[in-house]
């Protein structure tokens, strides 16, 4: 059974760091594009950055130049630096995969449970 699993929200300060850990497990044919998006309170859920299984990376406007997205293949992990942090950044963080289950079947987009970041003024 797949699941996706993340790690490493908390409470951070403005301008503080913070890095966010998403790994797959399980048994599954491919995955493909990873990413992170986030839900603040009464907002809807909003893409923060992903990543290709090639390594190419799309950011979120509010988050270029602070955030780093980066993964490991050979963990079937990704990771979100968060720097400079900002009190609009507090939100509830969610790992998103592409995972195809077997060779014969379709991808699909796989959620994590999500992480809580609070970052105070």
């Amino acid at each position: 059974q797949v699941q996706v699993v993340e790690s490493g929200g908390g409470l951070a300060q403005a301008g503080g760091s913070l890095r966010l850990s998403c790994a797959v497990s399980g048994s599954f044919f491919s995955l493909d594009d990873m990413g992170w998006y986030r839900q603040a309170a009464g907002k809807q859920r909003e893409l923060v950055a992903r990543i290709s299984s090639g390594g190419r990376t799309d950011y979120a406007d509010a988050v270029k130049g602070r955030f780093t997205i980066s993964r490991d293949n050979a963990k079937n992990a990704v990771y979100l630096q968060m720097n400079s942090l900002k009190p609009e950044d507090t939100a509830v963080y969610y790992c998103n995969a592409d995972i195809r289950p077997a060779a014969t079947w379709g991808s699909a987009y796989w959620w994590g449970q999500g992480t809580q970041v609070t970052v105070s003024s």
